[in-house]
């Protein structure tokens, strides 16, 4: 079944933010252009970047840098939005659209779960105002609906510009259905994208790609190949590796995504800080540092 939108791993780029809270601009530069060493597609403002958390004013001055950095041949920006209203996302939208994106990631919102009929309409009427842009789904527990295959059916049959989800707590069944079922393109996380390739094309979510770059494009370009044993193994050693590096920092706290994707981007080699944007918490230093070390005691070759 051909795709809406092109087959690719998709990386986020977090914000890093100084004691009061305003934008390290050169940090920011930099993982960007560390990024696109590796991936051609990024995007901003999905749970890890705090996309949830930003005015408009703040959301205005960092998709302006991420243009200047992204408006490069072979790169496709993305941009993330998630608002609590329709009127408040297609609003973001316009900002990032004036100056020249057509990429978007929208989430639904998360105020109250919305019915068959109301997604339906949020869909229209964000996606149909901008004709000429294109949209992938964060599909989240956290809008209060997990949509599924026979919903993306509906979906896609009203909006044309509908191009893809980002799904990645589909089961293996669903990983089937998404993809043989539909047109849109989806993008798994490193643990489930094998069970999406076994039935077609697919694409890759990789909550790993800054610190594991070079497992994450094999485990890709497996999946592309039919190389599913392969791909299986690749997807397991990305899981334990990534598993050993968070242990030291759950023990029990709840965080919220972006505390540990700035981790992860800080043991890339990017002066990335861990602070979140209030109210929420990030990883002290400590624990930061007792996270590297473990992964380098069990897991240094991933780090190659």
């Amino acid at each position: 079944m051909t795709k809406r939108y092109p087959s690719s791993i998709l990386v986020s780029c977090e914000i890093p933010w100084d004691e009061n809270h305003e934008l390290i601009e050169d940090t920011f530069r930099a993982e960007i252009r560390d990024a696109m060493e590796t991936f051609n597609n990024l995007y901003i403002f999905g749970t890890a970047g705090e996309g949830y958390a930003l005015i408009l004013s703040r959301f205005k001055e960092i998709v302006g840098i991420f243009r200047e950095e992204t408006n490069k041949p072979d790169i496709n920006p993305m941009v993330g939005i998630i608002s609590m209203s329709t009127g408040l996302v297609v609003e973001k939208i316009a900002a990032a659209y004036d100056i020249g994106f057509r990429v978007f990631q929208i989430a639904m919102p998360p105020w109250g779960t919305l019915s068959d009929n109301e997604y339906m309409t949020y869909f229209k009427d964000v996606c149909g105002s901008f004709p000429d842009a294109k949209f992938v789904h964060y599909n989240l527990p956290r809008s209060g609906r997990v949509l599924l295959t026979e919903d993306y059916k509906r979906i896609e049959a009203a909006v044309p510009n509908l191009v893809g989800t980002k799904f990645t707590s589909a089961d293996a069944n669903e990983c089937r259905k998404l993809v043989t079922e539909t047109e849109l393109q989806h993008f798994f996380g490193e643990a489930n994208y094998p069970f999406g390739s076994l039935h077609g094309e697919c694409s890759i979510l990789a909550s790993w790609g800054a610190l594991f770059p070079s497992k994450t494009r094999e485990l890709f370009d497996l999946g592309k190949a039919g190389e599913f044993e392969k791909a299986y193994r690749i997807a397991l050693e990305i899981d334990e590796a990534g598993a050993t590096f968070l242990a030291p920092a759950l023990g029990g706290v709840e965080r919220i995504d972006g505390a540990f994707d700035k981790m992860i981007v800080r043991a890339s080699g990017i002066d990335m800080p861990l602070r979140m944007l209030s109210p929420y918490d990030g990883v002290d230093m400590k624990t930061f540092e007792a996270c590297v070390s473990a992964l380098k005691s069990k897991h240094a070759s991933m780090l190659n």
